[in-house]
């Protein structure tokens, strides 16, 4: 990894960056394929399902960079989920393999120009730092050699019938007010609620626990979680991203908990690279704060030992 692809991105090459990655997003979604719903478990996905992780640090990659490895993995058809810088290859006794090549991903910051600092101090005001994006080259677990088999173990799936508790008492644990009746499913931010159809409505159990993540998703913008502006209406710009990154959320989360994500709002397409196109950072700040809610839900999952009983959200429907 050069000096070069550790230094902050300013200017028009700060812009290319963002339209890189839109581009990369948008070439998909025109291919009728979604980003954040890879096809694991086949053979185009070698790899187990779960977010990309640090193999040195133990660390998820999150935001944009969750999207980004995704797609090198189903890509390159690599076996597993852990990263590595050069350097970290290294000193694990490792080294990644002569002719293999990296994968750009990126870390966001913020800095503070002197002359605003200087500005903000004679206006007694606070300074206002600017966003930039770093990037640098990872390289997947499967392009190195020499590195110690603990490193490389893939984590195993969950046992058969765990997931769905574990998302049933993360729905009880968020204190979210959750309700299962009606037809449709949907989040109603002036009264903030989720509803959410029984799970006899769904032709698989699981596509339930999909949906109730995704409404799920959306209520964690609420002013008193993570305070998001959910005030789009429908066909807005607004409303566009706030269902982009409740799909996002619902896919960080479902790869989290061993269940494979799937596109609630496929029929939205068109209206996201309407989006994507206007604006080339919005994939960018949707994924972050996806991230960041994704965090959240999962935060509230319980050890295994206090999980209720399988059929509890079922009869308290």
């Amino acid at each position: 990894m050069s000096r070069h692809d550790r230094t902050p991105r300013t200017g028009a090459d700060r812009a290319n960056l963002y339209d890189e990655i839109t581009g990369k997003i948008i070439a998909e979604l025109e291919a009728g394929r979604l980003p954040w719903v890879q096809p694991w478990g086949t053979a185009a996905a070698k790899a187990p399902l779960g977010l990309p992780k640090n193999a040195s640090t133990g660390r998820s990659y999150s935001g944009i960079n969750i999207l980004i490895l995704w797609g090198a993995v189903v890509q390159h058809g690599f076996s597993g989920q852990g990263w590595l810088t050069f350097r970290q290859a290294l000193s694990l006794g490792g080294n990644v393999r002569k002719g293999e090549r990296g994968t750009t991903v990126v870390y966001a910051d913020r800095f503070t120009p002197e002359d605003e600092k200087r500005r903000a101090h004679e206006a007694g005001e606070e300074a206002h730092a600017i966003p930039f994006l770093k990037r640098f080259s990872v390289f997947n677990t499967a392009q190195c050699e020499g590195l110690p088999d603990d490193i490389e173990a893939a984590v195993p799936p969950p046992p058969p019938g765990l997931i769905e508790p574990k998302v049933e008492a993360l729905i009880k644990a968020t204190d979210i007010d959750f309700r299962i009746s009606g037809n449709r499913a949907f989040y109603v931010p002036s009264l903030d609620y989720v509803q959410v159809p029984p799970p006899a409505a769904y032709f698989e159990p699981i596509n339930w626990h999909r949906t109730a993540l995704h409404e799920l998703g959306h209520a964690s913008g609420a002013a008193h979680r993570l305070n998001r502006n959910l005030s789009g209406s429908f066909g807005t710009k607004l409303y566009s991203v706030e269902e982009i990154t409740a799909e996002l959320i619902s896919a960080f989360c479902c790869a989290s908990l061993g269940i494979v994500p799937t596109v609630r709002h496929a029929d939205y397409i068109g209206s996201w690279l309407e989006v994507l196109r206007e604006d080339n950072r919005a994939i960018v700040r949707a994924a972050s704060q996806a991230s960041k809610a994704a965090d959240w839900l999962l935060s509230f999952q319980p050890d295994a030992e206090n999980l209720p009983d399988a059929d509890d959200m079922r009869r308290a429907a």
